[in-house]
């Protein structure tokens, strides 16, 4: 596979979580379409997980790409929350601790590299990471009738990568992306 066209690849996968996926789940939640939703969900959370690797793996990862991939994340994440809560109104009442810390895990973050930087930041830490594919086979698993307690395991995991992230803007002086985690950060601040 040529460069050019996995750069290109990995940008229409994000595109599609930006330009098509966000409109479906808004408009499955407008319809009450929960099984919709939740294909339509499938398919945001996969073409997240492609992106990344397929940009790195390819040799065509950049500072556009990874604004790009941010910027799809925090659109998906907001029509992930008010989706969720308007077809799922009963789950989010009840498991209303996890779900408000799942969303703020990923709201706080943002607020703090915007404050600091000027911009959202992309740093996609391992932790990050994990947290998204925790979060995503939970909220999966809990939205086909899976064990509810899924989202509270999801929601601590949440918790601890936000937690790095605010740790990492306050460490950099300036937005960095790809960065690791926060002892790769801390360490190359000191030098080592």
């Amino acid at each position: 596979m040529n460069a050019r066209f996995a750069a290109s690849l990995a940008n229409a996968l994000t595109a599609v979580r930006v330009f098509i996926a966000v409109p479906l789940m808004l408009g499955c939640a407008a319809v009450g379409a929960r099984e919709a939703f939740v294909w339509v969900l499938a398919v945001s959370f996969c073409t997240d997980a492609i992106d990344g690797p397929l940009a790195r793996l390819s040799g065509t990862a950049n500072r556009f790409g990874a604004k790009f991939d941010t910027w799809a994340d925090v659109t998906a994440y907001a029509a992930i929350a008010l989706a969720v809560t308007v077809l799922w109104p009963d789950l989010v009442r009840e498991q209303w601790l996890a779900f408000g810390a799942i969303v703020a895990s990923f709201v706080v973050p943002s607020v703090v590299g915007l404050a600091k930087f000027g911009s959202f930041t992309s740093y996609h830490t391992r932790l990050v990471k994990l947290a998204v594919v925790v979060t995503a086979l939970a909220l999966l698993v809990v939205l086909t009738g899976g064990p509810r307690w899924l989202l509270r395991v999801a929601a601590v995991v949440d918790v601890l990568a936000a937690l790095e992230e605010i740790a990492i803007s306050c460490l950099l002086d300036a937005p960095r992306s790809d960065v690791g985690g926060v002892v790769r950060v801390w360490r190359a601040k000191r030098g080592r």
